[in-house]
């Protein structure tokens, strides 16, 4: 398997000065931000430069685990991870256009230059064949889409000729970071293994331009629904006023919004925690004030690989079979309910 060429911004005029001086954390979290994303930065500490550029931060002993989410425990071959009964995750990629940040997999996303090889991805592909009840496949990384046209092609249809894996998904940044990658020619293989499913990964609305809807569009004329799963972020998002306009741009493209997450307690990127009150407050300002399709989901993946657990405001209070409900406006209204034992 092979990787897609990416033309990489490292060190440029701009952003040289202030690299030079985060070279430890460099060291420790290794630094990539494409030429694509780099440009959509309009001055030093906006939305998108906290997501890309190195933070000192970052070196700080924050208290968190470098794998929060017991990914290693729960992973039974090398490069797959079976947390759920029906669903696993193959990592086919350990580069992305950007490293953020904030990622859940700091540990060791960057680190080298191979894709899972030959023999792993057997094993892996072996595992999965030999469960019957894994249905689900989630292509993930790193990047997936980092993989050229003809590896991803030799994933995808090794993995449909496992009888029992009915769906694929891939999880992916790529047309927010790299969109030109998104390609006719991609598209079209890509449509070849439906149902195939895509989870991209919008934070911020100045990340919806006209390169990153071209490419939603060619892949949602392909008949790839698409999804978005957002991270919750301190100094990024963290406002109802953002994500409204977020997730209201995000259906124009064609892109459901399906989770935000609360942010993983991965080490090095505690200065990006927000309160779950935060998160709850954005879905409150979300619900009734926009379309329900842009409502997402509200999750914590709980620690140990306990899973995604939503949240919800608190919208309802009992007594006895009379429930007063909170309207989106905040308004209390009394609704007469059943005998739940009845």
């Amino acid at each position: 398997m092979h990787y897609i060429k990416c033309e990489d911004l490292d060190f440029n005029q701009t952003l040289a000065k202030d690299l030079v001086s985060l070279s430890d954390v460099i060291k420790t979290y290794p630094f990539r931000v494409s030429a694509h994303y780099a440009a959509l930065i309009r001055k030093k500490d906006d939305a998108v430069w906290r997501q890309c550029i190195p933070d000192l931060k970052e070196l700080e002993d924050d208290e968190q685990a470098s794998d929060p989410l017991a990914e290693t425990a729960l992973s039974p071959v090398p490069g797959l991870i079976h947390r759920y009964p029906d669903r696993v995750v193959l990592l086919v990629s350990n580069r992305c256009p950007v490293y953020c940040r904030f990622c859940m997999r700091k540990r060791h996303v960057g680190e080298g230059e191979r894709p899972l090889g030959p023999a792993a991805l057997q094993a892996a592909l072996a595992y999965i064949a030999s469960k019957p009840e894994i249905r689900d496949v989630i292509l993930s990384g790193g990047d997936p889409l980092m993989l050229d046209d003809f590896s991803l092609h030799h994933v995808l249809s090794s993995l449909r000729k496992i009888q029992h894996v009915s769906i694929i998904r891939i999880g992916t940044r790529i047309p927010v970071t790299l969109p030109d990658r998104v390609t006719p020619e991609l598209c079209a293989m890509l449509k070849k293994f439906h149902p195939l499913y895509l989870n991209t990964h919008f934070n911020h609305p100045s990340e919806i331009t006209t390169k990153s809807a071209q490419a939603c569009a060619l892949l949602a004329d392909a008949g790839i629904p698409l999804g978005n799963q957002s991270v919750l972020l301190r100094g990024v998002n963290d406002t109802v006023g953002c994500m409204r306009e977020l997730v209201t741009g995000l259906l124009g493209l064609r892109i459901r919004p399906y989770y935000i997450h609360q942010m993983d307690l991965v080490k090095g990127t505690g200065h990006f925690r927000t309160s779950v009150a935060t998160g709850l407050e954005i879905i409150r300002g979300l619900r009734g004030h926009v379309s329900g399709l842009a409502v997402p989901h509200y999750v914590i993946d709980l620690p140990n690989g306990k899973g995604k657990v939503p949240l919800l405001p608190e919208m309802v209070v009992r007594k006895g079979n009379v429930l007063t409900v909170m309207t989106y406006q905040g308004e209390k209204v009394t609704y007469h309910d059943i005998d739940p034992l009845l």
